[in-house]
C-alpha cells in the first residue's frame, strides 16, 4: 500500500519483510530473523529500524535487546494501537506455543517517529483496536478521562483526524507511569487492565478478535467480574460498558468458549502459584488495581456469565 513512499526502504539489501501475524511473534520467528541478521554481518554499532505495528515492534525490540547483547533500534509505528500505546514503555513480548506474551525484555527504542498519515489506510477493525487501548489508558487516568474519550467515540470512528489529541493524551498519561515504574514491578501493572481477559479471548478464538478489540472485551469482562464480586458499583460498570460495547460491537458475535479462555487465564504471567492476578476497576472512583482471586468454581461461574454478556 505504501510501496512508492517506502520504495527506497524496500529495495535496501538488508531489509527484512515480516508478515505481521501472532504466529510469527514467536521465538522460532525471532531465531530466523536473528540468523538473517548474523548472515548480514550485523555489528554492535549498527541499529535496527522497525516500520510496522505491534507485532513488528515486539519482534524488533526483542531481537535488538538480545542480539550481540544489545544494539540500538528505532520505531516507526504504523497502527493506531502502536502509536497511542505500545510505542513507548520499552516492553517486548513474544509468544511461546499458546502462551501469549510469555517471553520478553525491556529495551526502549532510541527514537519514535509518529506519522498519522498511516492511519488513513487502516481497516476499521484496526482503528477499533487502537481505540480500545486509548480507552484503557484513559480509564487508568480517571473516570472523567474515560468519559471524555467515550463522548468522542463516534467522531473518532468517522474521522481519524479526531484521534490526534487522544493519541497525545494517552502517551502523556502512560509516560507518567513509566517514569515511576519503568520495569513493571509495581504501579505500572495496572496498564494490563483488560489484558488478562483480552489475551485469553484472543487465544480462545484463535486470534479471531484483534488485540485491542479483545482488550476492550477484556475490560468489559473485568468490570462485570468486579461488579459480581461487589468490588465495583454497578453504575460504573454500566457507564464503561456503553463505550466498550460500542467499540467491540462488530465482534460481539464471535464465540468465546469458556474452557480455552480459562486455560489461557491460568497461564497469565501476573498470576501467583495459586491465584489469578487480575487488574480490575474497584471502589467508588473505579480506580484500576491489581486484585488476587482464586480460580475457584465461583470465579469460573462469574466468567461464564460475563463472557455470555459480551454477545
Amino acid at each position: 500500500m505504501y510501496t512508492d513512499q517506502l520504495r527506497t526502504v524496500l529495495q535496501y539489501q538488508n531489509t527484512i519483510i515480516i508478515e505481521a501475524t501472532e504466529q510469527n511473534k514467536s521465538l522460532e520467528s525471532a531465531g530466523r530473523i536473528i540468523s538473517t541478521l548474523v548472515e548480514q554481518k550485523t555489528r554492535r554499532n549498527h541499529h535496527l529500524v522497525a516500520i510496522g505495528g505491534g507485532i513488528v515492534q515486539d519482534l524488533t525490540c526483542f531481537i535488538a535487546s538480545t542480539l550481540l547483547r544489545g544494539i540500538s533500534w528505532q520505531l516507526v509505528p504504523t497502527t493506531l494501537l502502536a502509536q497511542a500505546d505500545s510505542c513507548i514503555g520499552s516492553k517486548s513480548s513474544i509468544n511461546v506455543g499458546d502462551a501469549k506474551n510469555i517471553v520478553g525484555t525491556f529495551y526502549p527504542p532510541t527514537k519514535v517517529f509518529i506519522d498519522q498519515n498511516f492511519l488513513q489506510t487502516l481497516h476499521d477493525s484496526e482503528i477499533r483496536s487502537g481505540i480500545g487501548e486509548i480507552l484503557k489508558v484513559h480509564a487508568i487516568d480517571s473516570a472523567e478521562s474515560f468519559n471524555h474519550v467515550a463522548e468522542s467515540l463516534q467522531k473518532m470512528h468517522a474521522n481519524v483526524d479526531e484521534l490526534q489529541p487522544f493519541i497525545y493524551s494517552a502517551l502523556a498519561i502512560k509516560k507518567r507511569f513509566i517514569e515511576v515504574d519503568e520495569f513493571d514491578q509495581g504501579i505500572r501493572n495496572i496498564f494490563n487492565f483488560g489484558h488478562s481477559f483480552g489475551h485469553a479471548i484472543e487465544s480462545a478464538t484463535n486470534f479471531g478478535v484483534p488485540h485491542g478489540v479483545a482488550v476492550t472485551m477484556g475490560m468489559d469482562v473485568a468490570c462485570q467480574i468486579s461488579t459480581k464480586r461487589n468490588l465495583l458499583p454497578a453504575p460504573h460498570a454500566e457507564r464503561m460498558r456503553r463505550a466498550l460495547r460500542e467499540n467491540y460491537l462488530p465482534f460481539s458475535h464471535v464465540d468465546i468458549p469458556l474452557d480455552p479462555t480459562m486455560s489461557a487465564l491460568l497461564k497469565d504471567k501476573k498470576n501467583s502459584s495459586t491465584e489469578l492476578g487480575l487488574i480490575l476497576p474497584v471502589g467508588d472512583a473505579a480506580s484500576i488495581e491489581r486484585v488476587m482471586i482464586s480460580p475457584d468454581q465461583q470465579f469460573v461461574s462469574q466468567l461464564r456469565e460475563s463472557l455470555a454478556e459480551l454477545a
